[in-house]
């Protein structure tokens, strides 16, 4: 006869989570957000409102010494019409910061995109599941649940065999990161498998995730929700989604970094601050936006359209954005040593692109999820790094980062 454990609820609270920027009470528990309230009344578009909701780098983190979790949750799922469905999100659970045990959630919402273009979209509603984990070890230990990175997630219950706290402060230093699909994680394979991830590992650090896909756009309210969230160190990644929109010529461009930047130093005004450049990506390296759908061989795969001759009157490529921050950065840290550039070519260029292609032509995959962070690591957190280890923390913050590790 099976033994069924005596279950303990444990309410939902902010204390329990990581990685989020707020969260939004729904009729049927908690949804994490990446972006806050203010921010997102401000979103132009659906991609951007759904991007934002999936929690990327978004963890449940306590002490316990249960050995059997169950997750209540309400997923939605994104499906493009004409495409096999995704395999559902997964659920990572780390012990003591170990990768322990995976999990899925069957059903949910769908959200099936009609138009791959307009992101027209459609929602069938369907029903909450649960994550299940066992065979955990019986000693007091600290647990992450990730989230799955590319599903809306709505937390319903947590159920353990065992009390549950808070987990403790660490005092490890948060690193607050913005970038595109690629530092949201698309193409990778499980939450803690994106390189932001992998590299926060790495780095010993506390992720907050604001990669949003097709959304790196240098947003005035993405600019000033990271002025306002208190962080270590600070990076953004800026440029593929700037080409993948056509959104800017070179003459708005340049403005637009420094003001993100300007926006970034009103709340952060010695926080360590990263710039990196795209990584490399052959369709756009010397041919303009707009990126297009291209499914040929029956495979969602991406192509450039834009006329390599545009260059000559402003249209921007990769090569183009590169030399531009480069230029901007070098200009700026005359007045600010605490501002850093990291050329992306140096986490994912040539050669790990002959060894590790992109597999749609724009994003990388697993593999190369991990190339990059693993890069990442050892460039940025490494010694001599703009984040290394040692590093002061921004004075004004520290005593809001630790309400943040604690929960508060």
């Amino acid at each position: 006869m099976s033994h069924q454990p005596d279950w303990i609820t444990t309410p939902l609270t902010p204390a329990l989570l990581r990685g989020h920027l707020d969260l939004e009470r729904t009729p049927h528990g908690l949804l994490p957000h990446r972006l806050p309230d203010r921010a997102r009344r401000q979103i132009p578009d659906q991609q951007l409102a759904v991007v934002e909701a999936q929690p990327s780098g978004v963890r449940l983190v306590f002490r316990t010494r249960a050995t059997a979790v169950e997750l209540d949750t309400l997923p939605t799922k994104r499906v493009y019409e004409g495409f096999p469905p995704p395999a559902d999100g997964v659920y990572d659970l780390l012990v003591d910061g170990r990768l322990a045990a995976q999990a899925t959630v069957a059903g949910g919402n769908v959200r099936l995109i009609t138009d791959m273009v307009t992101q027209r979209a459609e929602l069938r509603e369907g029903p909450a599941g649960t994550a299940r984990f066992t065979g955990l070890p019986a000693r007091d230990k600290d647990v992450e649940i990730w989230l799955p990175h590319t599903e809306i997630t709505e937390l319903i219950a947590l159920r353990t065999d065992a009390p549950v706290e808070p987990a403790p402060d660490r005092g490890r230093r948060v690193w607050l990161h913005h970038g595109s699909s690629i530092s949201h994680g698309s193409n990778a394979e499980h939450p803690t498998g994106t390189w932001p991830a992998l590299a926060a590992a790495g780095g010993g650090v506390e992720l907050v995730n604001l990669g949003f896909g097709g959304s790196a756009l240098l947003d005035p309210f993405t600019a000033r929700a990271m002025r306002d969230t208190p962080a270590d160190l600070i990076s953004v990644k800026l440029g593929i989604n700037i080409v993948n929109a056509d959104a800017m010529r070179l003459r708005a461009f340049g403005p637009a970094v420094h003001g993100f930047l300007d926006t970034l130093r009103e709340g952060h005004p010695h926080t360590p601050l990263l710039v990196v450049s795209p990584i490399l990506c052959p369709i756009h390296e010397d041919t303009p936006g707009p990126t297009a759908p291209d499914p040929a061989d029956g495979t969602p795969r991406f192509k450039a359209v834009g006329d390599p001759a545009e260059r000559a009157f402003g249209k921007l490529t990769l090569t183009v954005i590169r030399a531009e921050l480069a230029r901007i950065v070098a200009e700026r840290s005359a007045d600010d040593p605490h501002l850093h550039h990291l050329d992306g070519l140096e986490l994912y260029g040539e050669r790990d692109h002959a060894e590790l292609p992109l597999p749609d032509a724009l994003h990388p995959g697993p593999e190369a999820h991990r190339r990059i962070g693993d890069n990442f690591a050892r460039l940025v957190f490494g010694t001599g790094g703009a984040f290394a280890a040692g590093a002061p923390a921004s004075e004004e913050h520290l005593p809001t980062i630790q309400q943040i590790r604690r929960g508060d």
